[in-house]
Protein backbone atom coordinates (compact mmCIF):
# COMPACT_ATOMS: atom_id res chain seq x y z
CA UNK A 1 0.00 0.00 0.00
CA UNK A 2 1.81 3.61 -0.64
CA UNK A 3 2.01 5.40 2.14
CA UNK A 4 1.31 9.47 1.77
CA UNK A 5 2.56 12.09 4.28
CA UNK A 6 1.04 15.41 5.17
CA UNK A 7 2.59 18.57 6.35
CA UNK A 8 0.79 20.21 9.06
CA UNK A 9 1.83 22.67 11.96
CA UNK A 10 1.15 22.93 15.70
CA UNK A 11 1.08 26.04 17.66
CA UNK A 12 3.51 25.69 20.75
CA UNK A 13 3.59 28.44 23.79
CA UNK A 14 5.99 28.08 26.68
CA UNK A 15 6.57 30.82 29.68
CA UNK A 16 4.58 32.63 31.98
CA UNK A 17 1.30 32.35 32.08
CA UNK A 18 -0.33 33.69 34.53
CA UNK A 19 -3.30 35.38 32.84
CA UNK A 20 -3.73 32.34 30.43
CA UNK A 21 -1.86 34.19 27.50
CA UNK A 22 -0.72 30.80 26.33
CA UNK A 23 -4.27 30.61 25.20
CA UNK A 24 -4.10 27.12 26.67
CA UNK A 25 -6.98 26.68 29.26
CA UNK A 26 -5.60 27.24 31.91
CA UNK A 27 -2.98 29.63 33.99
CA UNK A 28 -0.16 27.64 34.93
CA UNK A 29 3.45 28.43 33.70
CA UNK A 30 4.90 26.33 31.31
CA UNK A 31 8.56 25.61 31.48
CA UNK A 32 8.98 23.78 27.97
CA UNK A 33 6.94 24.62 24.78
CA UNK A 34 3.69 22.96 24.97
CA UNK A 35 1.37 22.32 22.22
CA UNK A 36 -1.97 24.82 21.92
CA UNK A 37 -4.94 22.70 20.76
CA UNK A 38 -7.49 25.68 21.28
CA UNK A 39 -10.75 24.74 19.32
CA UNK A 40 -10.63 28.28 17.56
CA UNK A 41 -7.70 27.68 15.70
CA UNK A 42 -9.43 24.01 14.46
CA UNK A 43 -9.49 23.68 10.64
CA UNK A 44 -7.42 27.31 11.13
CA UNK A 45 -3.76 28.29 9.69
CA UNK A 46 -1.77 30.60 12.17
CA UNK A 47 -0.10 33.37 9.98
CA UNK A 48 0.89 35.57 12.67
CA UNK A 49 1.73 34.99 16.47
CA UNK A 50 2.82 37.96 19.23
CA UNK A 51 2.94 38.06 22.94
CA UNK A 52 2.41 41.50 25.10
CA UNK A 53 2.46 41.63 28.69
CA UNK A 54 -0.18 39.31 29.67
CA UNK A 55 -1.81 39.34 26.29
CA UNK A 56 -1.40 37.36 23.05
CA UNK A 57 -2.40 37.55 19.27
CA UNK A 58 -2.99 35.16 17.02
CA UNK A 59 -3.81 36.52 13.64
CA UNK A 60 -5.12 33.21 10.61
CA UNK A 61 -4.75 33.37 6.87
CA UNK A 62 -8.53 34.24 6.65
CA UNK A 63 -7.35 37.79 8.35
CA UNK A 64 -9.44 37.40 11.58
CA UNK A 65 -7.95 38.03 15.07
CA UNK A 66 -7.69 36.49 18.08
CA UNK A 67 -6.52 37.00 21.30
CA UNK A 68 -6.54 35.56 25.17
CA UNK A 69 -4.88 36.62 28.30
CA UNK A 70 -5.20 39.76 30.34
CA UNK A 71 -7.88 42.38 29.44
CA UNK A 72 -7.22 44.31 32.53
CA UNK A 73 -6.87 47.30 29.68
CA UNK A 74 -8.81 46.67 26.87
CA UNK A 75 -5.93 45.25 25.59
CA UNK A 76 -7.80 42.19 24.05
CA UNK A 77 -9.89 44.26 21.72
CA UNK A 78 -13.34 43.17 22.99
CA UNK A 79 -14.76 45.45 25.55
CA UNK A 80 -14.91 45.79 29.21
CA UNK A 81 -16.59 43.07 30.27
CA UNK A 82 -13.64 40.15 29.67
CA UNK A 83 -11.21 40.79 32.55
CA UNK A 84 -8.94 37.87 30.79
CA UNK A 85 -9.19 34.36 29.13
CA UNK A 86 -7.39 31.15 28.73
CA UNK A 87 -9.44 30.77 25.67
CA UNK A 88 -8.50 32.45 22.19
CA UNK A 89 -11.52 35.04 21.75
CA UNK A 90 -11.91 36.78 18.30
CA UNK A 91 -11.68 40.34 17.79
CA UNK A 92 -15.02 41.04 16.17
CA UNK A 93 -15.14 44.96 16.50
CA UNK A 94 -12.24 44.77 13.57
CA UNK A 95 -14.56 44.77 10.60
CA UNK A 96 -11.92 44.29 8.11
CA UNK A 97 -9.27 41.30 7.74
CA UNK A 98 -5.87 42.00 9.23
CA UNK A 99 -2.89 41.78 7.53
CA UNK A 100 -0.81 43.19 10.77
CA UNK A 101 -1.13 42.49 13.92
CA UNK A 102 1.45 43.85 17.79
CA UNK A 103 0.79 43.13 21.12
CA UNK A 104 2.89 45.57 23.47
CA UNK A 105 2.37 45.39 26.98
CA UNK A 106 -1.09 47.22 27.66
CA UNK A 107 -2.04 47.78 24.06
CA UNK A 108 -2.26 46.11 20.78
CA UNK A 109 -2.05 47.59 17.34
CA UNK A 110 -3.63 46.14 13.84
CA UNK A 111 -3.16 46.75 10.22
CA UNK A 112 -6.15 46.10 7.92
CA UNK A 113 -6.15 45.32 4.36
CA UNK A 114 -6.44 48.17 2.80
CA UNK A 115 -3.13 49.88 4.67
CA UNK A 116 -5.15 51.28 7.94
CA UNK A 117 -3.35 51.54 11.44
CA UNK A 118 -5.73 50.27 14.51
CA UNK A 119 -4.95 50.92 18.29
CA UNK A 120 -6.52 49.91 21.40
CA UNK A 121 -5.70 49.55 25.29
CA UNK A 122 -4.54 52.04 27.36
CA UNK A 123 -1.34 51.15 28.36
CA UNK A 124 -0.19 54.78 26.89
CA UNK A 125 -2.66 57.37 28.03
CA UNK A 126 -0.79 57.93 31.84
CA UNK A 127 2.86 58.61 30.01
CA UNK A 128 0.67 60.93 27.11
CA UNK A 129 -1.04 62.57 30.15
CA UNK A 130 2.53 63.06 31.95
CA UNK A 131 3.93 64.43 28.40
CA UNK A 132 1.41 66.54 26.72
CA UNK A 133 0.31 68.15 30.09
CA UNK A 134 -2.39 70.37 29.09
CA UNK A 135 -2.98 69.03 25.75
CA UNK A 136 -5.64 66.30 25.48
CA UNK A 137 -4.50 62.93 24.18
CA UNK A 138 -4.80 61.21 21.12
CA UNK A 139 -7.99 58.66 21.15
CA UNK A 140 -6.31 56.26 19.66
CA UNK A 141 -4.08 55.95 23.06
CA UNK A 142 -7.08 55.20 25.41
CA UNK A 143 -9.42 53.28 23.40
CA UNK A 144 -10.65 49.86 24.62
CA UNK A 145 -11.75 48.86 21.23
CA UNK A 146 -9.64 48.80 17.76
CA UNK A 147 -9.32 52.86 17.07
CA UNK A 148 -7.83 54.52 13.91
CA UNK A 149 -4.35 55.83 14.05
CA UNK A 150 -4.29 59.32 12.06
CA UNK A 151 -0.78 60.54 11.13
CA UNK A 152 0.94 58.52 8.00
CA UNK A 153 -0.78 60.73 5.44
CA UNK A 154 -2.03 58.80 2.07
CA UNK A 155 0.79 56.08 3.44
CA UNK A 156 -0.30 52.40 3.20
CA UNK A 157 0.78 50.46 6.74
CA UNK A 158 2.52 47.30 5.85
CA UNK A 159 2.70 45.74 9.18
CA UNK A 160 2.51 46.88 12.95
CA UNK A 161 5.17 45.91 15.86
CA UNK A 162 4.80 47.36 19.82
CA UNK A 163 6.75 48.19 22.61
CA UNK A 164 6.06 48.68 26.59
CA UNK A 165 4.75 52.16 25.77
CA UNK A 166 5.49 52.83 22.04
CA UNK A 167 4.80 52.10 18.32
CA UNK A 168 6.36 51.30 15.22
CA UNK A 169 4.99 50.82 11.80
CA UNK A 170 6.36 50.11 8.78
CA UNK A 171 4.58 51.35 5.08
CA UNK A 172 5.13 50.05 1.80
CA UNK A 173 7.84 52.56 0.88
CA UNK A 174 10.02 50.68 3.57
CA UNK A 175 9.65 54.16 5.93
CA UNK A 176 9.40 53.86 9.29
CA UNK A 177 6.86 55.79 11.74
CA UNK A 178 7.73 55.59 15.46
CA UNK A 179 5.22 56.88 18.04
CA UNK A 180 4.70 57.03 22.34
CA UNK A 181 7.48 57.08 24.79
CA UNK A 182 11.01 57.42 23.84
CA UNK A 183 12.54 56.78 27.80
CA UNK A 184 15.28 54.31 26.52
CA UNK A 185 16.00 56.10 23.18
CA UNK A 186 13.71 53.41 21.16
CA UNK A 187 12.26 55.70 19.37
CA UNK A 188 15.76 57.04 17.78
CA UNK A 189 14.67 60.88 18.86
CA UNK A 190 15.56 63.10 21.52
CA UNK A 191 12.14 63.88 21.88
CA UNK A 192 10.70 62.18 25.55
CA UNK A 193 7.23 61.42 23.98
CA UNK A 194 5.67 61.26 20.56
CA UNK A 195 1.99 61.22 20.45
CA UNK A 196 1.28 60.63 16.91
CA UNK A 197 3.55 58.85 14.36
CA UNK A 198 6.84 60.27 13.48
CA UNK A 199 9.33 59.62 10.32
CA UNK A 200 12.87 58.13 11.17
CA UNK A 201 15.61 59.40 9.27
CA UNK A 202 16.26 56.67 6.70
CA UNK A 203 19.89 57.91 7.19
CA UNK A 204 20.50 55.84 10.13
CA UNK A 205 19.69 52.50 8.67
CA UNK A 206 22.73 53.55 6.22
CA UNK A 207 19.97 54.98 3.61
CA UNK A 208 18.76 51.52 3.47
CA UNK A 209 14.31 50.86 2.89
CA UNK A 210 13.43 48.82 5.91
CA UNK A 211 11.89 45.05 5.00
CA UNK A 212 11.49 44.02 8.65
CA UNK A 213 10.71 45.37 12.13
CA UNK A 214 9.46 44.45 15.72
CA UNK A 215 9.96 45.65 19.07
CA UNK A 216 10.36 44.92 22.69
CA UNK A 217 9.75 47.01 25.22
CA UNK A 218 12.22 49.28 25.47
CA UNK A 219 14.19 48.25 21.89
CA UNK A 220 13.54 48.26 18.36
CA UNK A 221 14.85 45.73 15.52
CA UNK A 222 14.90 46.28 12.43
CA UNK A 223 15.80 44.75 9.21
CA UNK A 224 16.72 45.97 5.90
CA UNK A 225 16.73 45.51 2.00
CA UNK A 226 20.18 44.72 1.86
CA UNK A 227 19.21 41.58 4.98
CA UNK A 228 21.38 43.96 7.32
CA UNK A 229 19.99 44.05 10.74
CA UNK A 230 20.09 46.88 13.22
CA UNK A 231 19.37 47.37 16.83
CA UNK A 232 18.35 50.44 19.22
CA UNK A 233 17.45 51.53 22.55
CA UNK A 234 17.76 49.64 25.77
CA UNK A 235 20.44 46.93 26.26
CA UNK A 236 21.35 46.14 29.46
CA UNK A 237 19.87 42.35 29.57
CA UNK A 238 21.86 41.98 26.19
CA UNK A 239 18.26 42.31 24.42
CA UNK A 240 20.11 44.36 21.81
CA UNK A 241 22.69 41.14 20.65
CA UNK A 242 25.67 42.83 21.08
CA UNK A 243 28.22 43.87 23.48
CA UNK A 244 27.52 47.10 25.16
CA UNK A 245 30.63 49.09 24.33
CA UNK A 246 28.80 49.27 20.77
CA UNK A 247 26.24 51.37 21.67
CA UNK A 248 28.91 52.98 24.42
CA UNK A 249 31.09 54.29 21.76
CA UNK A 250 28.44 55.34 19.03
CA UNK A 251 28.89 58.41 18.15
CA UNK A 252 25.51 60.37 17.79
CA UNK A 253 23.88 64.18 17.32
CA UNK A 254 20.55 63.96 19.18
CA UNK A 255 22.16 65.43 22.44
CA UNK A 256 23.42 62.58 24.80
CA UNK A 257 20.58 60.18 23.66
CA UNK A 258 23.34 57.43 22.27
CA UNK A 259 21.24 54.86 23.00
CA UNK A 260 18.96 56.32 20.30
CA UNK A 261 21.60 55.09 17.49
CA UNK A 262 20.64 52.03 15.37
CA UNK A 263 23.90 49.84 15.29
CA UNK A 264 24.26 46.35 12.99
CA UNK A 265 24.31 43.23 14.70
CA UNK A 266 26.23 41.17 11.81
CA UNK A 267 25.44 37.40 13.24
CA UNK A 268 21.83 38.40 12.54
CA UNK A 269 22.29 39.13 8.77
CA UNK A 270 19.70 37.07 6.29
CA UNK A 271 17.39 36.39 9.21
CA UNK A 272 14.31 34.61 7.51
CA UNK A 273 12.23 36.44 10.86
CA UNK A 274 12.91 38.33 14.17
CA UNK A 275 10.27 38.57 16.96
CA UNK A 276 10.88 40.19 20.05
CA UNK A 277 9.84 39.60 23.50
CA UNK A 278 9.57 42.38 26.58
CA UNK A 279 13.39 41.98 26.92
CA UNK A 280 14.33 38.93 24.82
CA UNK A 281 14.63 38.16 21.10
CA UNK A 282 14.02 35.03 18.67
CA UNK A 283 15.49 34.77 15.32
CA UNK A 284 16.02 32.37 12.57
CA UNK A 285 18.79 32.23 10.41
CA UNK A 286 19.26 29.70 8.01
CA UNK A 287 16.18 27.54 9.29
CA UNK A 288 17.91 27.26 12.64
CA UNK A 289 16.66 29.45 15.92
CA UNK A 290 18.25 31.72 17.85
CA UNK A 291 17.55 33.65 20.74
CA UNK A 292 19.32 36.23 23.06
CA UNK A 293 18.43 38.68 25.99
CA UNK A 294 16.85 38.47 29.57
CA UNK A 295 16.00 34.75 30.54
CA UNK A 296 14.80 35.31 34.13
CA UNK A 297 11.63 32.47 32.97
CA UNK A 298 13.66 30.55 30.61
CA UNK A 299 12.39 31.50 27.67
CA UNK A 300 15.64 32.07 25.60
CA UNK A 301 15.52 28.21 25.70
CA UNK A 302 18.68 27.28 26.83
CA UNK A 303 17.70 25.48 29.75
CA UNK A 304 18.97 28.36 32.13
CA UNK A 305 17.97 31.56 33.47
CA UNK A 306 20.77 33.61 33.04
CA UNK A 307 21.05 36.40 30.59
CA UNK A 308 22.54 35.37 26.85
CA UNK A 309 24.06 38.92 25.45
CA UNK A 310 24.92 37.79 21.93
CA UNK A 311 22.94 35.64 19.52
CA UNK A 312 22.58 32.07 20.85
CA UNK A 313 21.60 28.47 19.18
CA UNK A 314 18.55 26.71 20.73
CA UNK A 315 18.77 23.43 20.01
CA UNK A 316 15.80 20.81 18.73
CA UNK A 317 13.76 23.00 16.59
CA UNK A 318 13.34 24.10 13.59
CA UNK A 319 10.77 26.48 13.33
CA UNK A 320 8.68 27.70 10.51
CA UNK A 321 6.99 30.79 12.72
CA UNK A 322 8.07 32.32 16.00
CA UNK A 323 6.65 34.58 18.97
CA UNK A 324 7.55 35.95 22.03
CA UNK A 325 5.37 37.49 24.94
CA UNK A 326 7.43 39.02 27.63
CA UNK A 327 8.57 36.40 29.75
CA UNK A 328 7.05 33.45 26.91
CA UNK A 329 8.09 32.48 23.44
CA UNK A 330 6.48 30.20 21.09
CA UNK A 331 7.18 28.55 17.74
CA UNK A 332 5.04 26.85 15.00
CA UNK A 333 6.86 23.73 13.84
CA UNK A 334 6.17 21.20 11.47
CA UNK A 335 5.62 17.32 11.84
CA UNK A 336 4.56 14.88 9.00
CA UNK A 337 1.64 12.36 9.68
CA UNK A 338 1.48 9.27 7.65
CA UNK A 339 -1.99 9.11 6.56
CA UNK A 340 -1.49 5.44 6.60
CA UNK A 341 0.08 4.57 9.72
CA UNK A 342 -1.11 7.78 11.49
CA UNK A 343 2.97 7.86 12.46
CA UNK A 344 4.32 11.64 13.59
CA UNK A 345 7.88 12.40 12.13
CA UNK A 346 9.48 15.47 14.03
CA UNK A 347 12.05 17.47 12.05
CA UNK A 348 14.65 15.94 13.59
CA UNK A 349 13.99 13.12 11.97
CA UNK A 350 12.90 14.43 8.40
CA UNK A 351 16.36 16.34 7.99
CA UNK A 352 17.37 12.47 6.89
CA UNK A 353 15.69 13.00 4.19
CA UNK A 354 15.06 16.44 3.01
CA UNK A 355 18.52 19.29 2.44
CA UNK A 356 16.21 21.92 4.18
CA UNK A 357 13.76 22.26 6.69
CA UNK A 358 11.48 24.61 4.66
CA UNK A 359 11.27 21.66 1.87
CA UNK A 360 7.35 20.68 0.52
CA UNK A 361 6.27 17.19 1.49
Amino acid sequence: METHSRLTFCLYAWGANSYGQLGQSHVEDQCVPWLSESSALHDRTVRVVDGGGGHSVVLTDSGQLLACGSNAFGQLGVGQTVTHSAELLAVEALKEPVVSVAAGLRHSLAVSASGSVYQWGTGLFSHAKRALSSHPAPSHLNSKLPCPVPGLGQRKAQLVTAGSAHCVCLTEEGELFLWGSNKHGQLATAEPFLPSPSLLNRSLLKGEKVTGVCSGWTHVVAQTASGRVFTWGRGDYGQLGRSASVSENAETSMGNRKDCIPVEVTSLHAATQIVCGSEHNLAIVGGCLLSWGWNEHGMCGDGSQADVFLPRLVSDLRPVLIGCGAGHSMAVCGVTTSLTQNSVHTWEELEHKQSSPFTEF
